[in-house]
């Protein structure tokens, strides 16, 4: 059984046999490219409906040919830094095949089989991950094994062209689950509270998860599913509390793009018990944390995490990349520390990390903290470089109403923060610079500080 039929058989959405018919008419065109120009062309995806994503998606597979998966909400400064990065061949957008002008010439043999997912980093900048069928394999079967579940049904909300879309696809296709996708719209709508999802894993991001806390029925809906997994940026406080009161069975993930999805992971029982960590690492992976000068360090302190793992990435695509030479370990700018029991804790980015009157601050535990008292939509935290201190903590915020001043603020967040912490420079915007995949531009917080 091919891929094209192997999914129709487990895929829960309309309109079935347009997807087949539209998968096979792919799978022609491109095979008629190889013909005419005998090699494999570098096809971009840009599908926003989940039927012509995974139809452009298995065809170009079948096909081998190396495929980058794109957000079709890219404004032009994004699809610039695309095809000046990939040199396309051929772009599969709104169920057709286009060719590309300025395409590249060159040979790809040795891209064929190659799945480039996008990651934008905090300088704006997009970058592709490459990653292969094994590493996406290896991190469904990880899942699959951490969980001891021979299928894994999902409940996809998430853009398929992200990985946190794209890998709960895998790991239903691999391991025979049911699959249903729909937008986070219909499901915050309440069109989904009729049906049963005792079975279902769900992926949620923090935001996602308050906002269907606020309702009765989407709180008990919730509380229905096998897994809800929660990630994508860190949970604050009372949002945990809040989901532990209505028996949410919450699974904190820590995982990336260069990881394919999770490989840390708080089992729910683990959670309904207390548990406010990142859980244990995954079967597929290893992780150890190392001091700035490369030695290991020991329980309960925090340092720099090293990654390796079965589903890490090959490494960035760029011209002339070379799968032979993977990368066999990944250091994120991530740091954390491992407790007694194994359970990782996430303690911020090493790169945002403030040093404010020799004390050090992490930006992420200041903005939960924010966050959780309401006043604000969306918060950054940052360190500004100041002449007494070393640096200040200041937060760049959107508050949630009109005329909301610093004292209510801070009155919000006493007790709660370390007096250190606390931000002595508040600025208010419209609107944080982020990309389309939600990070933010630091870059352009700095030029604004």
């Amino acid at each position: 059984m091919n891929l094209i039929d192997k999914i129709q058989n487990r895929l829960i959405l309309n309109n079935q046999n347009y997807f087949i018919d539209i998968s096979k008419t792919h799978l022609q065109n491109i095979n008629q490219w190889i013909k005419s120009n005998k090699n494999h062309p570098k096809i971009l995806i840009s599908e926003s409906d989940p039927i012509l994503f995974l139809s452009a998606f298995i065809a170009t597979l079948t096909a081998k040919c190396p495929v980058f998966l794109c957000n079709p909400q890219w404004g032009q400064q994004e699809w610039t830094q695309v095809y000046q990065l990939v040199k396309p061949n051929l772009l599969i957008s709104q169920g057709q095949i286009s060719e590309c002008k300025n395409q590249s010439n060159n040979n790809n043999e040795i891209l064929q089989d190659l799945i480039m997912i996008p990651t934008g980093g905090t300088s704006g900048n997009i970058k592709f991950t490459v990653h292969n069928w094994d590493s996406l394999t290896a991190s469904v079967l990880g899942v699959q094994q951490y969980f001891q579940t021979p299928n894994i049904d999902s409940f996809c909300t998430l853009p398929l062209y992200h990985v946190s879309g794209l890998m709960q696809w895998m790991r239903s296709l691999l391991t025979d689950g049911q699959f249903i996708i729909t937008s986070f719209k219909t499901v915050a709508a309440e069109d989904w509270v009729n049906f049963n999802p005792t079975n279902y894993f769900i992926s949620l991001v923090p935001t996602q998860l308050h906002r269907l806390l606020q309702h009765p029925s989407l709180t008990h809906w919730l509380s229905k599913f096998q897994i809800v997994l929660l990630g994508g940026a860190p949970p604050w406080l009372e949002l945990l509390e809040q989901s532990r009161l209505h028996q949410i069975p919450l699974a904190l993930t820590y995982g990336m793009t260069e990881t394919a999805s999770q490989i840390v992971t708080l089992k729910p029982s683990d959670f309904l018990g207390g548990n406010n960590s990142c859980g244990n690492v995954l079967p597929h992976a290893k992780i150890k944390i190392y001091d700035q000068n490369g030695e290991e360090l020991k329980n309960n302190q925090s340092g720099i995490i090293r990654i390796k793992s079965d589903s890490l990435m090959l490494g960035y695509y760029q011209d002339n990349f070379d799968p032979q030479l993977r990368i066999n370990c990944f250091t994120p700018d991530d740091l954390g520390y491992w407790d007694e029991r194994g359970y990782l804790t996430l303690v911020g980015r090493q790169s945002n990390k403030i040093i404010s009157g020799g004390e050090n601050v992490f930006p992420a535990e200041v903005e939960a903290v924010i966050l959780s008292t309401g006043l604000v939509k969306d918060i950054c935290v940052i360190g500004k470089p100041d002449q007494y201190w070393g640096e200040i903590v200041v937060a760049v915020y959107v508050a949630n109403y009109q005329q909301l001043s610093e004292v209510k603020l801070e009155q919000a967040i006493l007790g709660k923060l370390s007096k250190f912490k606390h931000p002595k420079l508040w600025i208010s915007v419209e609107q944080l610079p982020r990309n389309s995949q939600g990070k933010l531009n630091q870059k352009q917080i700095q030029e604004l500080l």
